[in-house]
Parts: C-alpha cells; structure tokens; sequence
C-alpha cells in the first residue's frame, strides 16, 4: 500500500472570511500564515502548515483531496498505476508545488469525477499548534502520519468508482454498508464502501453510491476528548449553526460525534474515540447499522 494519509482538502468558497469565522472559532483550528501573502485561508490543526485551503471563487464546494505517498518511490509507483490503466493525470506545477509545500504532486479525477492530487514529501514547520477554543490536540499520528480524518465522497457509480479506489491507488476494505435515510422496510438504501490507507485509521476514504452537487458528502475532524466535542458542540449550538445529526457512537469505527453544517452546505463530522486498527489482523466487515446510539440525522 503506497497511500499513507489523507493530508488536505481544497475548498471554493464564496465567502472565504465565513470558513476563517468557521474554522477558528467553532472547530478550534488555527489560523496558518503558511502562505500569508496569497489570498487563499490556510487552517491547521497539527504539525503541518495546513489541512484545510479555502480558496475563493464562484462557487462553495469541495474542491480537491490530496493523498500523501510514503515517498518518491511509493509516488512513482501510484503514478505508473494510473497510467497503465489509462488515467489523465496533470504534473503539478513548480508554483503548485511551492503553495502546497511538496517534492511532487499529480491532479486526477476519480471515476464519479472527484479530483485528487497525490503527493509526497510535505514540509513540516513544527511551529506550535495553538487552537484558539482550547482544544488540546487534533488526532492526527506523529508529525501528522495519520492525516486530518477523513472524507466521504460521492460517488453515483459506486462500484466502478470503488474498483478505481482498490485496485489503482491501493486503498484497502474495511467495511461496507447499505446507508438508509429512514425507517422504511422498503427503502433500498444507498451503498457506502469504507477504505483505509497505511495507518492505523479504521477509514480515511469512503465512498457514498449517490450524488452531492458540492462534491462531499462529508468531512471529519477528530479531537482527543470528548469534552472536547461536547465544547464545540456547546459553540455551534451558541451559533445557531444547524446540527445534522445529533450525538452519537458510530458502529465500525466506534467514533462519538457529531455532525454540523460548514459554510461551504455540506457537513463536517466533529469526533473523538476512533478506533486504531491492526490491518494484518483485520477481516472487512458489512454493517448493517450506522451507529450504537444516537446520530438522528435530518440532511
């Protein structure tokens, strides 16, 4: 597996001054001065100079995910990948580079048409993390190894998109689940494939089988306390900011959490208690049911 972490996002926004707002003052990430002479907004929440870029632009939107590769040989080999199985790819260029602060960068998009760039060799600045609402550390892996979270895309051609997932890039199965919206006997419901990389997360991809006009169905943050979530959640209900689930434990990766409304329309799940999985021991599973308790969605 040649995929280490899931390292960033890109997000459009049409009010960039609404995510700064958002991400300091509700989700305690920091304000970055990674590249403070360009127009984009950097929040971090570790050691590294940012996990989330929100550009402005025309649209509010989840713009891109970047994967982290162990290293140029790892890179390499994901890269030769997508070009046996005829995938276009864009070489990132030296300006790219430079903002992101990487060796090497690719753009892509994914069957369901979500675009990734795949990178490896991210600077670290070791500048301290100080999260403005006192949290006391994001769950992230030493230096950051293990990545922001997660992110759940849309994916209306599930299986392909899946198979390009598993098989190209190498990500692995961990759990698969028919998602339904309510209690009715028959509704079909939706597939969702849950996927690791190389550490230790239960998942840092899945991939829901409907249609998001934002380009995610979700983002996730985990914190190292539950009093941590239940501070933040304090500050989105002083906010009024709508909840789009209520607080609950999840089933197959025992995250407790909840979901809120981003500026961007599309939620972010704010949690605590993920599980830590030892992949040479793992079988992947079906869940039948999303959580043990609580989460009472209304999207």
């Amino acid at each position: 597996m040649t995929i280490r972490s899931i390292g960033y996002a890109f997000i459009e926004s049409t009010d960039p001054q609404k995510w700064l707002s958002y991400g300091t003052e509700v989700l305690g990430m920091m304000n970055s001065s990674w590249r403070e002479h360009d127009e984009n907004i950097y929040l971090r929440i570790d050691e590294r100079p940012f996990r989330f870029v929100i550009t402005p632009g025309e649209r509010d939107r989840l713009q891109l995910i970047g994967f982290e590769a162990y290293d140029a040989d790892d890179f390499n080999k994901t890269v030769d990948a997508l070009g046996s199985q005829g995938v276009e790819f864009v070489k990132g260029s030296a300006e790219e580079r430079r903002l992101r602060g990487v060796r090497d960068l690719v753009r892509f998009d994914d069957p369901a048409g979500n675009t990734v760039e795949l990178y490896y060799g991210a600077e670290l600045d070791y500048s301290k993390f100080v999260s403005p609402t006192g949290v006391s550390a994001f769950v992230t892996g030493l230096n950051g190894s293990h990545g922001f979270g997660h992110a759940v895309l849309p994916a209306p051609n599930l299986e392909e998109t899946h198979q390009f997932y598993r098989d190209v890039l190498g990500l692995g199965d961990t759990d698969y689940m028919n998602f339904k919206f309510g209690d009715d006997p028959e509704d079909p419901g939706l597939g969702l494939y849950f996927m690791h990389v190389e550490n230790p997360r239960h998942h840092s991809l899945a991939l829901f089988g409907g249609e998001s006009p934002l380009g995610c169905i979700h983002l996730m943050l985990e914190v190292s306390t539950v009093d941590e979530v239940g501070e933040c959640l304090g500050r989105v209900v002083d906010r009024e900011i709508p909840i789009t689930s209520t607080l609950g434990r999840h089933t197959n990766d025992r995250m407790l959490s909840f979901y809120m409304m981003t500026p961007a329309g599309f939620p972010l799940e704010y949690g605590c208690d993920g599980m830590q999985m030892d992949w040479e021991n793992y079988t992947p599973t079906t869940t039948t049911t999303p959580s043990l308790w609580g989460h009472k969605f209304s999207l």
